[in-house]
């Protein structure tokens, strides 16, 4: 597929037989890029980061290497230095939750929280409102501060799906402690380049949940657009490569329903952005204990 020239990269990172790596998706399965400039960009982040991804773009016509049912997909940026989640974006939203403050509504992520596709989204034990949310998520190629809205788009790398599971009944009077428990972010399958996308702002978005469509807008919607939000993220902080910014979600979220839809062990939640991809996940219930304690 090409765009303006240039082949269209879908890039997404993964496991393969317990090694860290990440490649670029075709059809017909995935070109591992660690196995050829790994020792240059050590992961996607770093290829960011290394202005690596003319670099990368040369090996799109490669062989592919490995077929996708042999890949474990991570998060598409597993450690991302800052992802940062708007919310209340789109008007029917906003209408649901009856918010009116016209400033961006920004909270965070930390990168633990997150997971790949295919992958299990781990519903807290301690909440009873774990509610589904599908948004575009933005990748920041080249950072920077103070960046202007007129050329904000070239400092994005590419979009991909994110699914923000959000425990409404930790939010409290805040969003961070309802957006942080382990694995409960889902990001991917894959980043699709920004040449694919000139505009952010006419792709089609659903949410499924159990094959039900449970969200459909689009990104036309949203209130505070790309340009707008890097713009006014990177007034109070530098924009790295390989941070995210979670754009918001549409209406039509479990907590506003009558009866309340909320996101249960067995449940499949997935997120189709035009374009983009495909991103599904099902539901497990979160261990009792995460991690073994260190001795």
């Amino acid at each position: 597929m090409k765009y303006a020239g240039l082949i269209i990269m879908k890039l997404a990172s993964f496991l393969y037989q317990g090694t860290r790596s990440y490649g670029i998706v075709t059809a017909g399965g995935v070109i591992d890029l660690g196995n050829r400039i790994g020792d240059q960009y050590r992961d996607l982040k770093a290829l960011l980061q290394g202005d690596g991804l003319e670099q990368a773009r040369r090996f799109a016509q490669a062989p592919v290497d490995l077929k996708m049912d042999a890949i474990t997909f991570l998060p598409v940026i597993e450690r991302p230095e800052k992802i940062l989640c708007v919310g209340m974006n789109y008007a029917e939203k906003r209408q649901e939750f009856d918010q009116h403050d016209p400033a961006p509504t920004l909270f965070v992520r930390f990168a633990d929280s997150q997971t790949g596709h295919n992958m299990p989204v781990l519903k807290p034990r301690h909440s009873h409102e774990f509610d589904y949310e599908g948004e575009l998520a933005v990748i920041i190629g080249n950072g920077g501060e103070n960046i202007s809205r007129d050329h904000a788009l070239d400092h994005v790398a590419g979009y991909s799906c994110y699914m923000d599971g959000s425990a409404r009944d930790w939010q409290h009077s805040w969003f961070t402690a309802g957006k942080n428990w382990r694995q409960t972010g889902a990001f991917g399958p894959w980043m699709v380049t920004a040449d694919e996308i000139p505009d952010p702002h006419q792709l089609a978005i659903r949410t499924w949940l159990n094959g039900r469509m449970v969200q459909e807008d689009n990104t036309s919607s949203m209130i505070h657009k790309v340009a707008e939000l890097i713009e006014y993220i990177s007034t109070f902080t530098r924009l790295n490569s390989g941070d995210v910014i979670i754009t918001g979600s549409p209406g039509g979220v479990g907590k506003k329903r009558n009866p309340p839809l909320f996101m249960q062990e067995g449940d499949r939640i997935e997120v189709e952005i035009e374009h983009i991809g495909h991103l599904s996940n099902v539901i497990m219930e979160a261990p009792l204990q995460a991690f073994a304690a260190a001795h």
